[in-house]
């Protein structure tokens, strides 16, 4: 067991390293701290390609405050969220036996250098237009007319993260109810937590007092990521004759350690895209990357790549030491929420839940704000009219429709899974593509012939991102 979760470690570790090295690229013209007009749009263009042409620093410094280690641990919070609690279930789609967790490995690994790759084009893209949001990136490279594409893409994946939280709060409060001797079903669970906690929070009008509270977040995976270790290690969920796990026998049968023979070369089979559909949902953050590039300080390509390297790197780390320790631990019958695979008599695994459901409810509403916000948009309501009766239907509006979703949707994986083959993969692999080659296209001659080059690379990631999209889709709906 222990040669399983070195090899592990080393190869996460070797990617993270490779990760953070690979994107130390040229700098180039950091971000102004206002909105460019269109003349000022031309000169960052102009700028930007004879900063190219250079290989230099631009020599201008933004308006950003943040230093790189409180960037990357902002980062690292937002990467590392519950989701990775269903890779476990990724693995077992494709491969029962431990060697399966080699090729999962390798893939984490990859799914997280191309994302960290995507998430650098973002930034390079707002350096380059003056971009200050994910959407106006768009609209200063693509067109302004598409500019609604990219908005409601990440409008719906928001939403599919505050029904994933909503999905795993249920799972969660109920086993930790259980774990106190209150008999409750997943529905009752859903609704109480909802109405008690989610919709009192989600109706606060300032959040701002909440924030301190997502460093649960990075703080509750880390120490989850220990327990299962703990457990894996200490065999307590092994099968054996004549003496099994101290916790096997309260475990319920289909969730029960389950192995075969379906090891790593099972990871030929197609059902390998549920895990790949999966990673882009995990490493899901782009469209957050203007923000990080616009708040870090003296924003250059160089110090902005350092943040994006370190972070996925660490991310993919964290990424590959929970998959492969919840798959080692159950096999095949790894639940699409690895801690529903525990026992609730195992105090260890309970305290997990604990600070999983603690990191959950606070962050629901900084994720559901910007649900909302999104919808409002969509819908073109203007600002001044947002007043607090209908930010109150909204959110009533949402959180019903998502509440309702979860009650009836009981399997993680699928919304990791179809959400990452579709929302995710677009907002990683194909928006930023686009977004690069239509900003090195309106460099025209000024651009350098290493951007030049680079644009069929990112087009080819593109094309890789909608296969992989289409395959992923398609596979997910096996999961139900």
């Amino acid at each position: 067991m222990r040669s399983h979760i070195a090899i592990v470690a080393f190869v996460a570790a070797i990617t993270a390293s490779s990760t953070s090295s690979a994107f130390q690229l040229p700098s180039r013209h950091p971000v102004a701290s206002s909105r460019p007009s269109a003349p000022r749009i031309a000169k960052n263009t102009a700028a930007a390609a004879a900063v190219e042409l250079n290989g230099g620093d631009a020599g201008v410094s933004g308006t950003g405050t943040a230093s790189i280690p409180n960037e990357i641990f902002n980062l690292v919070k937002s990467l590392v969220g519950a989701g990775v609690l269903s890779l476990p279930a990724g693995i077992a789609a494709f491969g029962n036996a431990p060697s399966a967790i080699l090729p999962a490995t390798l893939l984490i690994s990859i799914i997280g250098g191309f994302s960290a790759y995507g998430f650098s084009l973002i930034g390079r893209v707002c350096s380059f237009t003056g971009g200050q949001s994910y959407r106006d990136a768009w609209s200063k490279s693509v067109g302004d007319s598409t500019s609604w594409i990219p908005a409601v893409t990440c409008t719906f994946k928001t939403c599919c993260a505050i029904l994933s939280y909503s999905m795993i709060l249920a799972d969660t409060v109920r086993a930790l109810l259980m774990t106190a001797g209150v008999e409750t079903t997943r529905n009752v669970a859903l609704l109480g937590i909802t109405v008690t906690t989610l919709l009192p929070l989600c109706l606060l009008k300032n959040l701002s007092s909440l924030a301190p509270f997502s460093l649960l977040g990075i703080v509750g995976m880390l120490g989850t990521t220990i327990a299962m270790a703990i457990r894996y290690l200490g065999g307590a969920y092994k099968l054996g004759v004549p003496t099994a796990g101290k916790y096997v026998a309260d475990v319920a049968a289909n969730y029960q350690p389950k192995f075969g023979d379906l090891g790593a070369s099972a990871a030929l089979s197609p059902n390998v895209f549920i895990l790949i559909s999966m990673l882009s949902t995990a490493y899901m953050a782009h469209f957050n990357a203007p923000k990080f590039f616009i708040e870090l300080k003296d924003n250059t390509i160089k110090r902005y790549n350092t943040v994006v390297g370190t972070s996925f790197g660490i991310a993919i780390l964290l990424f590959a030491l929970v998959g492969s320790l919840g798959f080692l631990t159950f096999g095949s019958a790894s639940s699409g929420l690895i801690l529903n695979n525990y026992s609730g008599k195992d105090v260890l695994m309970s305290f997990s839940r604990i600070a999983v459901a603690i990191s959950i409810v606070f962050s629901y509403p900084l994720v559901f704000v910007g649900a909302r916000d999104g919808w409002l948009d969509l819908l073109k309501v203007p600002t001044e009219k947002r007043t607090d009766s209908v930010l109150t239907k909204t959110t009533l509006a949402i959180l019903t429709g998502v509440t309702l979703l979860a009650s009836q949707l009981t399997e993680l994986a699928f919304i990791m899974s179809f959400a990452g083959a579709t929302l995710g993969n677009a907002l990683i692999y194909v928006y930023p593509a686009l977004m690069f080659r239509s900003t090195v296209k309106k460099m025209g001659e000024k651009a350098s012939k290493g951007l030049k080059r680079e644009v069929p690379i990112t087009m080819l990631a593109a094309v890789l991102g909608i296969v992989m999209g289409g395959i992923g889709a398609k596979m997910s709906f096996g999961l139900l």
